[in-house]
């Protein structure tokens, strides 16, 4: 089996350990949907043993994870263990940490990274799998948010988009508005398509400040008022989007600090995950009970690229999952940060 070599590890030097992992990345990348269930158990069982949060938090829910043979019946770490512990399988030194904008009132996200270049490569196939090559586009950036602090995860991913696009037009904006549009004019008329990636409130503060045609233009939001306007949905920003900027579709990323993959949009409301990811509706009620289809649920999330940290995350998402690996999100949970590691401690 792909991970024999993980679970007969014992306390090997740090070089050993990351070699291990590396071994580990091709398979990654030949699953479909009949290996992943296989796979995703293996790593299960991995991080039940190796990882010392995640084995304590299985310990508590009286599980033995050689009994556990089916999808819905791993247990997801809630996502808040990454505000009050490093969470890490096996021991080995970061190189960096991703860090989320916590507020004056709820402690930060951190997720360490074991390698750079395997978080940048592996967010490259993701958006690959979905849009082609990073050559085939302009990437111009609009995170006022993420520029402003350090440690954010998609401030990395970007600004790898925007150099390996080689396009002396790609870049980041962070309050030069006119600039951004002269240089959108400038390739209005390229063969190469631009992509405007933006935070959801710098989209919206653009839509109301200037009147402009961008359907040239594709439109990448990542979501997020990060307290700077009301949060609306997702529908009615597109909505917004559409009509004030003149775009045809609006596409979506969903990613976060504690997941080093990312799901995309196909400019409607669903998101698809690449191969190696996938999401699960639990009861809001009973975070247990899991499987549920075509319904508002809690959204957990299997990313086996998090193979080094925990691949296994209990999100403070709401959404419907539906048939052919789709989901939707519909907002947060309220009173999420009751829940999980907190309790533990």
């Amino acid at each position: 089996m792909y991970l024999d070599l993980f679970l007969t590890l014992g306390p090997v030097k740090l070089s050993k350990r990351l070699d291990t992992f590396k071994s580990f990345i091709p398979k990654l990348y030949d699953l479909n949907d009949q290996d992943f269930p296989n796979i995703a158990l293996e790593v299960f069982r991995f991080q039940a043993r190796h990882n010392p949060v995640y084995r304590q938090y299985v310990h508590h829910l009286r599980m033995n994870p050689d009994e556990v043979d089916q999808l819905n019946q791993i247990p997801f770490l809630p996502i808040t263990c990454f505000k009050s512990h490093t969470i890490m399988t096996q021991q080995w030194e970061p190189v960096s940490f991703f860090t989320s904008s916590g507020t004056t009132q709820q402690k930060a996200s951190k997720h360490a990274v074991w390698d750079m270049d395997f978080y940048l490569d592996n967010a490259t196939r993701s958006f690959h799998h979905f849009f082609g090559p990073l050559e085939n586009y302009h990437f111009l950036a609009l995170l006022p948010s993420y520029l402003e602090r350090s440690g954010s995860s998609l401030i990395a991913m970007i600004d790898f988009f925007i150099r390996k696009s080689q396009s002396p037009h790609s870049g980041f904006y962070l309050s030069n508005i006119d600039t951004l549009l002269s240089d959108i004019e400038k390739l209005k008329h390229d063969a190469r398509p631009t992509i405007l990636w933006g935070v959801s409130f710098a989209l919206l503060d653009l839509a109301d400040q200037y009147e402009i045609d961008l359907s040239h233009c594709l439109f990448m939001e990542t979501g997020g008022m990060k307290g700077r306007r009301k949060e609306i949905t997702r529908g009615e920003l597109h909505a917004i989007l559409k009509q004030k900027l003149n775009a045809d579709k609006i596409f979506s990323e969903y990613g976060m600090t504690e997941l080093f993959s990312q799901a995309y949009t196909n400019g409607g409301h669903i998101f698809k995950t690449p191969p190696w990811m996938k999401v699960i509706g639990r009861d809001v009620t009973d975070p247990l009970s899991k499987g549920l289809v075509e319904e508002t649920a809690g959204l957990n999330v299997i990313d086996l690229a998090n193979f080094a940290t925990i691949s296994f995350i209990e999100t403070e998402d709401m959404g419907k999952i539906f048939d052919g690996n789709g989901f939707e999100v519909l907002g947060r949970m309220d009173n999420s940060e009751a829940r999980g590691c907190n309790l533990l401690l």
